[in-house]
């Protein structure tokens, strides 16, 4: 009768989110389980959306989303490998507008649209949670396409209320896990947090790639390094001291520089940050790979819950 009566709310819930998703959000923690924490592959700027070869497992990537996931969402956080501040900083638009934050495409990559919400009232519970981090607000600022490129095949409608949280300029990794530990709260009050970034970003080994087939050696060091972030973050004991100190994953995690050919993979690691956030987040949940690409560097996604 209980299971019944869930799955009745959690309907009724989905149906008043198509029109109030603002009135959704509010009595959310009374009509929905916990959401997960995902962490996706954006791919290359704007490609996913424009097509062209190669294009289309990113695009079967994003569709998928939804199914991970126990309701619709009340709202979506997006944590972008494209947006770096001083101090944390939440993006608090009433609506939301996009930032083509690359260069070197046709028109139609600067003509993409995705009008969703703005999530004002979640941004003011972030900075509530964010608080001892010293969080800032911004209120013109577009989602880059770090969140623009999946959620646009992920949530074709845009009608979830969207925002961003920003990286910290440091891409210090304890921070990072201590920011995901931050917003963890929110995954409670139906909010999803979303990692938006590649576990595979070294742009000269792409490039060369691209004027040729990679070497063997590079493809190599990209698939050692993913077998070592699958384990992490798949088979690492992710239980937590009782004085919440670091669980074997995020330990490992915060070492990440230690792994086989880290620092070939992520010359610069904010596109790897947003993994981190996303583990801090999920506390002692499970993480499970849910696509990699092995089509020359390999690269992967994760799903936490």
């Amino acid at each position: 009768l209980a299971s019944t009566h869930n799955k009745e709310l959690r309907s009724a819930s989905d149906r008043l989110q198509a029109h109030f998703p603002r009135f959704v959000l509010r009595m959310s923690n009374q009509v929905c389980a916990k959401m997960p924490v995902l962490f996706c592959a954006h791919g290359g700027g704007p490609m996913p959306l424009l097509g062209g070869m190669g294009q289309e497992k990113y695009r079967d990537h994003f569709k998928e989303f939804q199914s991970f996931l126990p309701a619709v969402p009340a709202a979506i956080v997006v944590i972008s490998a494209h947006w770096e501040e001083k101090s944390v900083t939440v993006m608090s638009n009433e609506k939301t507008k996009l930032l083509y934050d690359y260069g070197g495409f046709p028109p139609e990559a600067y003509e993409i649209t995705y009008p969703a919400p703005g999530a004002p009232e979640v941004a003011e519970r972030i900075r509530g949670l964010l608080a001892k981090m010293n969080c800032k607000e911004v209120k013109n600022r577009g989602l880059d396409h770090g969140v623009f490129v999946p959620m646009k095949i992920g949530w074709a409608d845009a009608n979830i209320p969207t925002l961003q949280v920003s990286l910290l300029r440091s891409l210090d990794p304890r921070e990072h896990l201590e920011l995901g530990r931050a917003l963890a709260p929110l995954r409670d009050q139906r909010v999803l947090l979303l990692g938006s970034g590649l576990t595979f970003h070294n742009m000269e080994a792409v490039f060369a790639s691209m004027r040729g087939a990679p070497m063997p050696e590079t493809v190599d060091r990209a698939a050692s390094f993913d077998a070592w972030l699958c384990e992490t973050c798949t088979k690492s004991s992710t239980q937590r001291g009782a004085d919440g100190g670091l669980s074997e994953r995020e330990k490992r995690l915060e070492a990440w520089e230690k792994a086989p050919h880290a620092r070939f993979c992520h010359p610069r690691e904010e596109h790897l940050i947003p993994l981190l956030v996303c583990a801090g987040a999920a506390g002692e949940d499970a993480g499970e790979v849910i696509w990699k690409d092995t089509a020359g560097f390999s690269h992967s996604a994760f799903c936490f819950r």
